[in-house]
């Protein structure tokens, strides 16, 4: 077991870096310490959401949460470890479709041109919760997509209970240039194969590695690895054997084990697809 994981137990060492594709840091308790811990488990990109109808601090926290993390990396004795590199996905989640006003779309505008925004996102629909009702859901998620089409940024697809009605509108719409996830997949491969055939990306979270999801388990076979991404979605979701504590992004290694293990291929394979395609997808070279 290398240094890099040797003081997190419970975490593979999959033999090459991966990603985090989505996570919400400013929902974590501590993100310096999130952060820490995923330099140590081999995390080398953290893509983390930031809902412009809810709050916004990311911005102006994220510095010193790096500056922290790299704190507790060298007074640990990890000072040879690099901290991942942090990009910001902003846009507004479909809970909060309702909320959506001109001055939030002005602000995705404005933000798109940051230097750390990466993507727009959550976007999409949730028909488990219909939080908003389904009519605004839809109304929202095709603005977004037709904000992300204009300025050429790729998009970040929540959907709950909703694939059929975020296909239909992705394909209306069209699938942005600059790439589309569907995130947190957990649907079956049938589905997934329909949103890879009009260009989609395929993000996987600790659901997969869930005793019972067999299903998904099925869905990232199918996934070529060229469109496959590896998430944690934290503090949500943590992956078996952390499920029902508070996830984050260093758990993103057991989620790549185990795609790695559906697929019967070596865990760096999945490590270093999935850490390529993010980097290509938010832009990082």
């Amino acid at each position: 077991m290398s240094e890099a994981v040797a003081t997190l137990p419970g975490l593979p060492e999959l033999g090459a870096p991966t990603c985090d594709a989505h996570a919400h840091l400013d929902m974590l308790e501590d993100p310096a310490r999130a952060l820490a811990n995923a330099a140590r488990a081999g995390i080398a990109l953290v893509a983390t959401v930031v809902d412009l109808s809810e709050d916004e601090r990311t911005f102006t926290e994220l510095d010193g949460w790096l500056t922290s993390a790299r704190t507790l990396l060298d007074a640990e004795g990890f000072s040879a470890l690099e901290l991942p590199e942090v990009c910001i996905v902003v846009g507004a989640h479909p809970h909060n479709a309702s909320a959506f006003t001109p001055a939030i779309a002005a602000r995705m505008r404005q933000a798109a041109s940051m230097p750390r925004v990466s993507a727009f996102g959550e976007l999409g629909l949730d028909f488990h919760y219909d939080n908003s009702p389904r009519d605004v859901q839809r109304a929202v998620f095709r603005e977004q997509l037709a904000l992300a089409h204009e300025l050429d940024m790729p998009v970040i697809v929540h959907l709950r209970e909703a694939h059929s009605d975020g296909l239909a509108i992705l394909l209306e719409q069209g699938v942005p240039r600059a790439g589309c996830v569907i995130h947190c997949f957990t649907e079956d491969a049938a589905t997934a194969a329909g949103f890879i055939e009009v260009g989609c990306m395929i993000s996987f979270a600790g659901p997969v590695t869930f005793k019972k999801a067999a299903l998904i388990r099925e869905a990232a076979v199918i996934t070529p690895l060229d469109r496959l991404l590896i998430e944690t979605d934290c503090p949500f979701l943590a992956p078996e054997p952390f499920r029902g504590r508070k996830n984050e992004p260093a758990y993103a290694v057991l989620t790549a084990e185990a795609v790695a293990s559906a697929k019967g291929i070596p865990t760096a394979e999945v490590a270093c697809a999935a850490l390529a395609n993010a980097r290509r997808l938010y832009r990082l070279g």
